[in-house]
């Protein structure tokens, strides 16, 4: 039994010269292609994962830093004129490479005054101070989740000796806001007050803050205190009406149903800072009861230690007689009876001064900020809903006492005060709700990573594929072909006896002429074509 035998790389490549020109052709292109794959998929796998280096950063950075991972040999790339791109596995390293050089230098800030040089001017002094001090708050803006850039500038009048020439420091804050953020009138007041309070004598009102489209971001108030409320008043009066709904909803719900209560309601605070003094003097109260202050008593009469008076004589050296009333009549009255008050029966009298105290209230006053003065409640509540025996649904309104009940909870929610000029407005109608749409989940096919990582996967079968339908539908039946062997040259017939030899003959006689002359002129030849032969089955 014959062993079929593959044939020697020379023997197919002598058959690759008996393909047509269409096969010869697809054999190349599916050859380049396959090695194109193969080599393509090889770059692919060894090309690195970039990962961001550093971003926002100057053109002076950028600069420093490309030049940088240029004498590191690190390869990087660029998105823009601020985004730097290093291999992901030599971020990290890079990073502590250039800090160590010093870059990016980014916004200088106290930092700056560690180099002093000796003999500076005072001028430069103050110039490298500023510059420092912006350079801080501009870090410290920066820090702000919204804020993708800022530039601080501040504007420092020299001092002065003259209290009326005096100036006040102002500050201009640039804001550049990435990925379409915005910031909120509570997060602009607060890098007003920031910046207020790292300066000395800088004013909230003398801050001025614009975003990079131009747009003056701080609010009226701030700027001036002109008109509106302040950003935290406006929080305040707001967290004060949601406290209300909810006191309002979670009492009533209990009765009606989570769903079927909606409430409003609007304050009005008192945000006035009032500061009172009062001094009130009040007359004196019961005479018995008043307290005494200061007396003063003057008593003049011809009774014991009084002076002498009169005519100078003899009569009035005389000593005077024995009294015959006392001294001090009933009712303040002094002498006889019959006497006039403040005089003695000897000619005397009595002056008495009383100061008493008076009442006397200082009240020192401070009225609370943020007292309500008013409320305005809106409550709407939904008909009840109710199933007859065939299991319809239908809606009744709420009856009159029911009413009565919630308008008296609502009240007492809200605490309700008529003389402070509150309002309250309880309706019950039916509520047009949209029918609730039941959200179907997404099936597990739907799922972005599952579908992000069957892009993955679906892009190495689409290559295994072409590899595949190359290799195996163009390259292989063609190296199939040229595997077989050529069929073997007809022997020309021998003519027969007396008969004519035919051109075929003759010419196998010429060629079998031509060997024997061949072999005898050069038999190394034909002796390497024998051993050929021979070596190749």
């Amino acid at each position: 039994m014959a062993v079929a035998t593959q044939p020697s790389m020379v023997a197919q490549l002598q058959n690759f010269g008996q393909l047509t020109n269409s096969q010869k052709i697809g054999l190349i292109i599916a050859v380049a292609a396959i090695v194109a794959l193969f080599f393509g998929g090889y770059l692919w796998y060894q090309t690195p994962t970039y990962q961001i280096l550093y971003t926002n950063l100057s053109d002076k950075d950028g600069g420093a830093v490309i030049n940088s991972l240029g004498t590191m040999n690190v390869p990087f790339k660029t998105e823009g004129t601020s985004v730097i791109k290093v291999p992901m596995d030599k971020v990290y390293e890079v990073r502590l490479k250039l800090a160590a050089q010093g870059i990016p230098k980014g916004n200088v800030g106290f930092d700056l005054l560690d180099n002093q040089k000796l003999g500076v001017s005072q001028f430069v002094e103050q110039v490298n101070y500023q510059r420092a001090l912006e350079g801080e708050l501009t870090r410290t803006i920066e820090a702000v989740s919204a804020v993708q850039g800022a530039r601080v500038h501040l504007a420092i009048p020299r001092p002065s000796v003259f209290l009326r020439d005096q100036q006040k420091p102002s500050a201009s804050v640039f804001l550049n806001l990435g990925g379409g953020k915005r910031l909120d009138p509570a997060q602009v007041s607060g890098i007003v007050h920031l910046v207020s309070s790292s300066v000395p004598d800088l004013p909230t009102q003398n801050i001025t803050v614009v975003d990079q489209n131009g747009n003056l971001l701080v609010a009226s108030d701030v700027s001036g205190g002109k008109v509106g409320l302040d950003p935290t008043q406006i929080e305040y009066l707001h967290q004060i009406e949601a406290s209300f709904v909810k006191r309002i909803e979670t009492i009533i719900a209990p009765l009606v149903g989570a769903n079927n209560v909606r409430a409003q309601v609007t304050a009005d605070l008192d945000f006035a800072q009032t500061e009172q003094t009062a001094e009130t003097y009040k007359p004196n109260p019961v005479p018995l009861e008043a307290a005494i202050r200061s007396q003063q008593i003057n008593d003049s009469g011809s009774g014991a230690g009084v002076a002498a008076s009169g005519v100078p004589g003899a009569l009035s050296n005389q000593p005077p007689g024995a009294a015959s009333a006392p001294i001090t009549a009933p009712g303040g009255a002094v002498g006889a009876p019959g006497s006039p008050p403040g005089v003695t029966a000897g000619g005397g009298s009595r002056e008495s001064t009383v100061n008493y105290e008076l009442d006397k209230t200082i009240k020192h006053t401070k009225l609370p900020v943020g007292a309500v003065k008013r409320l305005s409640a809106a409550v709407v509540v939904n008909y009840k809903k109710g199933a007859d025996k065939d299991g319809k649904v239908s809606v009744t309104p709420l009856t009159t006492a029911e009413l009565t009940q919630v308008n008296n909870l609502v009240k007492e929610a809200m605490g309700f005060d008529p003389k402070r000029g509150d309002s309250l407005n309880v309706v019950n109608a039916a509520f047009n709700l949209p029918e609730p749409t039941i959200l179907e989940e997404p099936a597990f096919y739907e799922s972005p990573r599952l579908q992000a990582a069957g892009m993955g996967v679906g892009k190495f079968l689409v290559i295994a594929a072409l590899i595949w339908f190359l290799v195996f539908k163009i390259l292989m039946p063609i190296l199939r072909q040229l595997a077989i062997p050529p069929p073997p040259a007809p022997m020309p017939e021998m003519p027969a006896a007396g008969a004519a030899p035919t051109r075929a003959t003759m010419e196998y006689q010429d060629n079998l002429q031509a060997a024997r002359q061949m072999a005898q002129q050069d038999p190394k030849v034909v002796a390497n074509v024998v051993k050929e032969w021979v070596g190749g089955e």
